[in-house]
Formats: C-alpha cells, sequence, structure tokens
C-alpha cells in the first residue's frame, strides 16, 4: 500500500470523441426507413376507414375533418423527424473502443472500449436485405441487450466491422 498514488488527470488533455471523424450511414438506409414510416401512416389512414365502415356513427364529417388535417401533419412532421435522425447518425472505430452518435434534439454519443464488448450480431430485416443493408449490434458484459445498434451499414462492411470486434474479443481472451 505504500506504492499506492492516485494523480490528478489534466482533463484538458483528453483525447475529444467531438473531433472524431464519423461514418455516415448508407443513403439507402434512408429508403429503408422512409418504408417502415409509410406502413405506420398506412395504418393511421386505414383504421379510421375500417372502422367507419363497421361503425359508421363513430365518425362525423367534423371527425373526418379533424383526422383529415392531424394525420398528414402528423405524417409529414414523422417524415422530417425521421429524415434528420438519419443525417445525425454515425459511428466510428478507433484503435482501442467504438463510437455510435445518434439524437435529434440532443446529440447522444455512446463509446464502447474493445475491452468490454462480449459479443456481436449481425442482422438483416427483410427490406434492408432487398437494399445489401446490415445492422450490427454489439452487447457488452451485464445486459440482456444490445448497447450499440448500428444500422444502415453495407452487407459486406458489415461483416467487415463483425470480424474485426471478433479478433478484439478473441485477444482478450
Amino acid at each position: 500500500m505504500e506504492n499506492f498514488t492516485n494523480e490528478t488527470i489534466d482533463t484538458s488533455q483528453l483525447p475529444k470523441f467531438e473531433e472524431v471523424s464519423f461514418t455516415a450511414l448508407q443513403p439507402k438506409y434512408l429508403l429503408v426507413v422512409l418504408i417502415g414510416l409509410l406502413r405506420i401512416i398506412a395504418l393511421l389512414v386505414l383504421v379510421p376507414i375500417i372502422v367507419s365502415i363497421f361503425k359508421p356513427e363513430f365518425f362525423s364529417g367534423r371527425v373526418w375533418l379533424i383526422l383529415g388535417i392531424v394525420i398528414p401533419v402528423f405524417s409529414i412532421f414523422l417524415i422530417v423527424l425521421s429524415i434528420i435522425a438519419f443525417k445525425k447518425k454515425g459511428f466510428a472505430f478507433r484503435e482501442h473502443d467504438v463510437l455510435f452518435r445518434y439524437g435529434v434534439i440532443a446529440t447522444n454519443t455512446i463509446v464502447i472500449p474493445y475491452n468490454r464488448v462480449q459479443h456481436v450480431a449481425l442482422h438483416e430485416g427483410l427490406i434492408s436485405r432487398y437494399f445489401g443493408l446490415a445492422k450490427i449490434e454489439i452487447f457488452t458484459a451485464g445486459g440482456s441487450s444490445s448497447d450499440i445498434e448500428i444500422p444502415g451499414i453495407e452487407k459486406e462492411q458489415a461483416e467487415n466491422i463483425k470480424q474485426l470486434l471478433m479478433g478484439k474479443i478473441q485477444k482478450q481472451l
């Protein structure tokens, strides 16, 4: 215990993750997001129509007027928000860690050191597979869900990233 030291760290000399050059998601992924939104918007339109067929007394002219205004405005809001969110997402792999940035109102950056990575998974959804895209999920110890999900990566690049991370895991063992 006599050799114990606890020196102060000069925080101004620490590397800044904000200076990292993030890689943007593939532009094709925006189409995947918009197709998913179209499914939601279709439900918003179809549910009132189907309900009005079976229970026409629920929908007066005023209700249709309100739905005719609310659904398009809400749909446009969702589309604009999704486009902004897409543009803000990015990822980076450095020598010792992986970073993922996301967020619309507040920008969040997750930094995970490679020595904390326990498991890596690669997923392709039906629509993503059509566009040749995949999602990388990175898991650390102590959690049942992934700590980082990086969507919208070309499948070949995603496989390379998975191999890189698996190699980092093997070096720890």
